[in-house]
């Protein structure tokens, strides 16, 4: 009985820590993230700031929206399946209703001064956002002590934002450079 009262638990615990990550982050799948980090991993320490890493990778690189992918991945490694469907709900219920009621309202919103304040606003707040994550999580890369990741991110932004290389591409070309990175190293070892 104690389990499954617990397991009852997470499960409200996630519907509504969805739900409210999903309400009150505005900006895109990458605000998400440090409120998974606030919640998941700072509070109530579900998985780590690595774990938390790996999730944000997956999520980014899979199709969708990254913030529904994040919310699902941080679900499944909760409890399991469910964990992730009640987090895929939890996430996509905010946004529906958001933009039901906007469409609604659209020509009424449309040219409000304060409506257009608050969203430049919170332009400003999901920028900051964003920095304060990319700065945390190359912190993390950091602490790995490895040269080569170290390099290789400055190395990635670079070539996306001077070469306008497609990001996918980006992902995929490092993802590749890991794996060969990986079997080298390996391979050096049983030699």
């Amino acid at each position: 009985m104690v389990i499954k009262m617990k397991s009852y638990k997470d499960i409200v615990w996630l519907f509504g820590i969805n739900v409210f990550i999903s309400t009150f982050t505005f900006g895109g799948g990458y605000v998400v993230i440090p409120m998974i980090r606030k919640y998941y991993v700072e509070k109530k320490a579900y998985f780590d700031e690595g774990e938390l890493m790996k999730i944000a990778a997956i999520a980014q690189s899979s199709p969708g929206a990254i913030a529904i992918n994040m919310s699902a991945l941080a679900g499944y490694r909760v409890k399991g399946v469910s964990g992730m469907i009640i987090s895929c709900i939890a996430a996509i219920l905010p946004p529906l209703v958001i933009l039901a009621v906007v469409s609604r309202l659209y020509a009424v919103i449309q040219n409000n001064t304060v409506v257009q304040a608050v969203l430049h606003g919170m332009e400003a707040g999901v920028a900051a956002l964003i920095v304060d994550l990319i700065v945390d999580m190359y912190a993390l890369i950091c602490k790995e002590k490895e040269f080569f990741f170290t390099l290789m991110t400055p190395l990635v932004c670079m070539l996306n934002y001077f070469f306008q290389i497609n990001v996918a591409i980006l992902i995929i070309a490092s993802a590749l450079l890991c794996v060969v990175r990986v079997y080298c190293k390996r391979r050096s070892v049983r030699i």
